[in-house]
């Protein structure tokens, strides 16, 4: 009696979990769509390929409505001692489980689909930094903050702004690439700033073990949510 009420508690924690996420990916969701409009005008003013990713709104939405309903489902399993939904609880979260697995593989198998992604991203950097830096403000904000943050120059080196619009207004290099600020000459640009690639590379390498360590995370939390629900849709109804 003691380990079945100790395990329709971390049934309610596992599920309250889920149903937190839920609610944030909900959130999120529900703001994107509320401000679209300046999703909109970036990516417009940036990629127009990608404008189909304002779409990411009704995603969040909807895999935020999907958690909600499955953390309600596996508390309302617990609590009323169901079998049907603890099933169905089960099975779900086993799919969820494989698809993951599955999807891991892929990402694994064909990485090249990276190398892609990065050449894309080169030919758009490169070209907004050469025609669209200083003449649009959406892209001059995105860059500046990028470069701010990341403490990078370009997106290769300084050389990306040789002969671009900003140098042939300003005769000089944005800020952010020299040691004087206010005279971004060739002869005072930082050296030891390197291009955005290679710090947005580094930051994705610090950070890989969180990542990593997440995904780890939501794959155990997933199999003990799994392992509680098949032991209580075992011991309902012999359990006294």
């Amino acid at each position: 009696m003691v380990c079945f009420s100790f395990l329709k508690i971390m049934m309610f924690v596992f599920n309250g979990v889920i149903f937190l996420g839920g609610l944030a990916l909900l959130g999120i969701g529900i703001w994107v769509k509320v401000d679209s409009g300046s999703f909109v005008k970036l990516l417009g003013a940036a990629a127009p390929q990608l404008m189909q990713l304002v779409n990411v709104g009704y995603l969040c939405m909807a895999v935020g409505a999907f958690l909600l309903l499955m953390g309600f489902m596996g508390c309302c399993g617990a609590m009323k001692e169901s079998k049907c939904l603890l099933l169905v609880f089960f099975a779900v979260t086993l799919i969820l489980f494989i698809a993951e697995v599955a999807g891991a593989v892929v990402v694994l198998a064909f990485c090249s689909v990276a190398n892609i992604f990065v050449e894309y991203l080169k030919n758009w950097a490169t070209k907004t930094l050469r025609e669209d830096y200083g003449r649009q403000e959406d892209i001059t904000a995105v860059w500046d903050t990028t470069m701010k943050e990341l403490k990078c120059c370009g997106f290769n080196n300084y050389g990306d702004f040789n002969s671009s619009y900003f140098y042939q207004i300003h005769e000089k290099y944005p800020s952010f690439c020299c040691l004087d600020n206010n005279k971004c000459q060739e002869s005072a640009i930082d050296h030891s700033k390197q291009g955005c690639l290679r710090e947005f590379e580094v930051f994705l390498s610090n950070k890989g073990k969180i990542v990593a360590g997440m995904a780890l995370g939501i794959a155990a939390l997933e199999l003990a949510a799994m392992t509680v629900s098949l032991i209580l849709y075992c011991q309902i109804g012999t359990h006294s």
